[in-house]
């Protein structure tokens, strides 16, 4: 056997170098390089049984069946809509989140369903089987199909893959496996490296869906190196506030499908529900003609949600105003402000500003500039906007409106949830929509747009 040495890992790019650095000179990253114990030999990459049959066998395009690769249907539909209308056999999903945001019981009433289409495999490197039982007798969850494997060594894992050949594999997490051949501990970069390479493997070459689940760091994004989303060929984020119910699965990658996709689900005792209609559960505690609210026709991906912007602008009792933002970028709420007190004249400059998004949303387009403006002067004027009106449009620093995309699908949106009217930039007049779904109100200006959405004082 060949001597160990040391070796120094990057764990954000996985170059090694022979002495320990502050940063990293591949990547530019600090404090990045891990004391990592490496063989000359080269690692094996497994029986080639869980190899790709065709591998090293070109072949012409003409002459490649892919009818046995059509999109395999979930039982949950907002997870369909993620992954693009369905899960592609073959397909390697990388899915992240916060510890404790239900990653684990996502997966565990995935694999229930799809058990009643074939055998599935859940590998657990963190719980027992029988803490996963007590999951699923909590989950309502009983299937013969579904197969629990508690286990971290990858030749003992791939041997039952071997033997059970399941229709999907589940793992829970690749941060938890370990190769034998190599010497570094699990969860290294190496490791994490390695052990998806081989899972690629399984995927492709036995056509099968394989699911992994990934820890994430103290900055939001998935642990290990990132190579490990390059291997994959969808990378699934959950996300959510710890208080609140709704949880977002979002697609940052999918070779599958569109990406920024959403789906929505409710967390509840039975596990996560689907939110078929998110516009109208987010909606279903609104004050109607309440100050400081303002209604938002966000995209989600290609789904239109309808949320609501809260602002609230008080007096503040120190000599620089505070600026809280929650559910939108704060670098946009300044410039919002900015805006405010330049163009439309409204005296921020000795009030404290805060914005919130309900239901825990988080809003990065700027089509939702217009709906947080017309929150914060319905607030500082005491002004409700008109409880039938919802406002699109991005604010530009010449105080202007800018056009949006997806314009018509927003406005359907709108129109199905009761608005009768809403605000729209005025280059809208020039689009080709022939009958829209509800009164457009056009504004050149941010002035213009609060004078048509606020009420009478």
């Amino acid at each position: 056997m060949a001597k160990p040495r040391v070796r120094y890992v990057c764990q954000e790019c996985g170059s090694a170098q022979p002495k320990w650095m502050g940063r990293c000179p591949d990547c530019g990253e600090w404090n990045t390089l891990v004391e990592t114990l490496v063989e000359d030999r080269p690692a094996s990459r497994g029986p080639a049984s869980t190899g790709r049959t065709e591998r090293g066998k070109p072949l012409p395009l003409s002459a490649i069946a892919a009818d046995g690769y059509r999109r395999a249907r979930l039982p949950m539909e907002e997870f369909n809509r993620v992954l693009g209308g369905g899960l592609v056999p073959g397909s390697l999903i990388l899915i992240g989140g916060d510890p404790g945001i239900g990653k684990s019981t996502l997966l565990l009433q995935m694999s229930a369903g799809l058990a009643e289409l074939g055998t599935v495999l859940y590998v657990s490197g963190e719980e027992s089987a029988q803490q996963i039982k007590l999951r699923a007798d909590r989950l309502g969850i009983s299937a013969d199909n579904l197969y629990l494997l508690p286990e971290t060594n990858m030749t003992a894992i791939l041997d039952h893959v071997q033997q059970l050949s399941p229709q999907c594999l589940v793992v829970d997490s690749i941060q938890t496996m370990y190769l034998e051949e190599l010497q570094s501990a699990p969860g290294s970069v190496s490791q994490v490296r390695e052990c998806a390479a081989r899972f690629q493997d399984v995927a492709k070459g036995r056509s099968i869906p394989v699911f992994l689940i990934g820890h994430v760091t103290k900055t939001g994004a998935i642990a290990g190196p990132r190579v490990l989303e390059h291997i994959v060929d969808t990378v699934l984020y959950l996300e959510g506030e710890q208080f609140h119910t709704y949880r977002l699965l979002r697609s940052v990658k999918n070779r599958f499908g569109a990406t920024n996709e959403v789906g929505i689900f409710e967390m509840s005792d039975t596990g996560l529900q689907e939110v078929p209609n998110p516009s109208e559960a987010f909606l279903a505690e609104r004050l109607p003609n309440a100050s400081g609210s303002a209604i938002a026709v966000t995209m989600e991906g290609t789904r239109p949600l309808l949320v609501e912007v809260q602002a609230l602008a008080s007096a503040t009792s120190f000599g620089n105003p505070r600026r809280t933002a929650n559910g939108v970028d704060f670098n946009r709420l300044l410039l919002i402000v900015a805006v405010l007190t330049r163009r439309v004249g409204l005296r921020l400059s000795d009030q404290d500003v805060f914005v919130n998004v309900v239901g825990g949303l988080q809003i990065g387009e700027p089509a939702s500039d217009l709906a947080v403006a017309a929150a914060i002067a319905s607030s500082v004027r005491s002004r409700p906007v008109a409880a039938d009106v919802a406002l699109i449009g991005e604010v530009g620093l010449s105080g202007e409106i800018r056009t949006v995309g997806h314009l018509e699908t927003r406005l359907k949106e709108a129109a199905k949830l009761g608005f009768k009217r809403c605000v729209v930039p005025a280059s809208t007049r020039r689009q080709q929509m022939k009958e829209p779904p509800l009164r457009l109100l056009p504004a050149r200006s941010v002035g213009e747009a609060l004078d048509l959405a606020l009420l009478d004082g």
